[in-house]
């Protein structure tokens, strides 16, 4: 539920609507209940329900005329993935980058709901490349993107066709990007997803279930060596990009990762390391940026 722990420009403090949300998205009604507290609300165990409150808030923030994802693909909390864009358009922001005509950026792993670009798009128009290792997700991204107006020419979305690569064969020559987001797979196995699983619904109170209840397939959930490894191979790649990039950010949900990223950016030349923590209820997170331009470097980014 969205709190005021949210960045100041995030649409989704306080409260849903699930009124106004309704008359977005009749069907949404189905899933609405009173919770312990009397409250309108849904079951947000139930993924069909969680799914329908995505697209109710895609269609009223986002103005979207369609959304959808295939069965068993992740469907992440929408308030949270706003506030990482919105922190990183406050980066570009001190580097002047924001307020320039045109901002590419790219996101690794866009998978079938391709929100992060549909906020990247919808609320600062930047253009944006989503890649993926799964040519189903990449489908499904590129038909949203095709099937919303405000999002035709701003979002094209690429296969990525080996997993142990991130930019490479995505970043094409003459390209250059203001910034790169990405969301790793947490899990290092598809046992540790399983268990994380069962906790997750314990704590909503479905312990039989073996659902997810915000979906996910095995390369979106884990990746060997978890969310640390994914992301030292990540920045050993962006090295090579540090002409075409100009900051690079991945989310870290575990703090215990930060000062081995940090080491492994410092080994590789990174001229510049930001970590933002952010806070959404319980749930704790960082994103960290690195660049390889220094301040000078970055000031001339967008000099022809």
């Amino acid at each position: 539920m969205p709190n005021s722990s949210f960045h100041p420009r995030n649409r989704h403090h306080g409260r849903y609507d699930f009124d106004q949300l309704r008359s977005f998205l009749p069907e949404l009604a189905q899933f609405l209940k009173q919770n312990k507290a009397g409250e309108t609300s849904i079951d947000f165990a139930d993924p069909m329900a969680v799914k329908a409150l995505n697209k109710a808030l895609l269609l009223d923030y986002y103005q979207l005329a369609y959304w959808d994802i295939p069965p068993g693909f992740l469907c992440p909390a929408i308030p949270g993935r706003a506030d990482y864009v919105h922190h990183i358009a406050d980066l570009l922001a001190e580097d002047g980058v924001l307020s320039a005509t045109q901002i590419s950026g790219l996101d690794i792993g866009i998978g079938a709901n391709a929100i992060y670009a549909i906020i990247a798009v919808m609320e600062y128009g930047w253009e944006m490349v989503g890649s993926d290792v799964s040519p189903q997700a990449i489908e499904a991204a590129q038909r949203i993107a095709n099937q919303n107006v405000s999002l035709n020419g701003k979002l094209d979305c690429r296969l990525q066709a080996r997993s142990e690569h991130f930019f490479r064969t995505i970043i094409r020559e003459g390209e250059r990007y203001s910034l790169s987001l990405c969301n790793p797979p947490f899990h290092a196995s598809s046992e540790a997803a399983s268990l994380a699983n069962q906790r997750k619904r314990k704590g909503l109170g479905q312990a039989n279930s073996a659902a997810l209840n915000f979906g996910g397939q095995a390369h979106e959930l884990w990746f060997p060596g978890g969310e640390e490894r994914f992301v030292r191979m990540m920045a050993q790649e962006s090295k090579h990009y540090a002409d075409q990039c100009l900051w690079f950010t991945s989310l870290l949900s575990r703090k215990e990762h930060v000062r081995p990223l940090k080491k492994t950016l410092k080994k590789i030349g990174a001229a510049d390391v930001r970590l933002t923590n952010m806070a959404h209820g319980q749930k704790k997170s960082r994103i960290v940026a690195w660049t390889f331009q220094t301040a000078e470097d970055r000031s001339k980014w967008l000099s022809p």
